[in-house]
């Protein structure tokens, strides 16, 4: 199932099962797992490394170079892993010499013309919308929901089950299960229909909304803050990651 109008370097690997369509571009150090569909114009260049499953869809660019000025040619890749979609003129660029990698997980939906940069994290199970603008080195979470025209400063990190609103713009991190959105940006509540929907009991969603409401309190220092959460709910997985994120955080939280 590959059509003749397609260019393939005689070193890429390709996997059984692949669908690619006419016009496609596949360079040489590329692989490409099973059962993988690329619709017409698909471009992957030297360093992409696609898994299995995935749907890439026409103006699709995974692999060119990083758009750093500090690269110098390094050998590097762009990992996507499996049954993702990605939509429409997606770029997702290859790693720099800080890296090496720029890597999408799996079960990921990227919707028409987002950007990934260089050594950027894509967990799994995010949805990402059209035109939203990751920049260098940010890491996102699994199960992030990015509304469109977002643009995320580089080295950012963006929890899990987070919702970030169309639009926003953010230079500092934003933590897990939240919302976020507004000009500046700002924390606006959890995210509670994606918490429902995955699952998330009734009595998680209080201790998590306990957790934000001491976090984010007036006239306390961020330290203080954090004591009266480990002091006063009851500990978790989930409360332990907002307080690792929060601790962590090298940029910051949003306000």
């Amino acid at each position: 199932m590959i059509s003749p109008l397609a260019y393939i370097h005689p070193e890429a690997v390709i996997g059984e099962g692949c669908e690619i369509g006419p016009f496609c571009y596949i360079d040489k150090n590329v692989v490409i797992g099973k059962n993988n569909h690329l619709m017409n114009s698909v471009t992957l260049l030297s360093g992409a490394r696609i898994g299995d499953g995935n749907r890439i869809f026409p103006g699709a660019v995974i692999g060119a170079i990083p758009q750093d000025l500090k690269f110098k040619g390094e050998e590097t890749t762009a990992e996507v892993g499996d049954n993702n979609t990605i939509r429409e003129n997606v770029t997702i660029n290859r790693g720099t010499a800080a890296k090496g990698k720029t890597v999408v997980g799996s079960n990921n939906l990227l919707m028409e013309g987002m950007h990934v940069a260089h050594d950027a994290v894509v967990g799994n199970g995010c949805i990402i919308g059209n035109t939203t603008k990751i920049a260098g080195e940010v890491v996102i979470d699994d199960f992030a929901i990015i509304s469109a025209c977002v643009l995320i400063h580089q080295f950012c990190h963006v929890g899990s089950y987070v919702m970030v609103g169309g639009g926003t713009r953010t230079s500092q991190d934003i933590p897990p299960y939240c919302m976020a959105a507004r000009e500046p940006v700002a924390y606006c509540g959890l995210n509670l229909v994606g918490l429902r929907r995955r699952g998330f009991s009734r009595e998680l969603i209080e201790n998590i909304h306990n957790t934000y409401r001491l976090l984010y309190q007036r006239g306390k220092l961020r330290e203080e803050c954090l004591q009266e959460i480990r002091e006063t709910v009851p500990m978790s997985p989930e409360i332990e990651y907002i307080l690792d994120f929060v601790t962590s955080s090298k940029r910051g939280i949003i306000k």
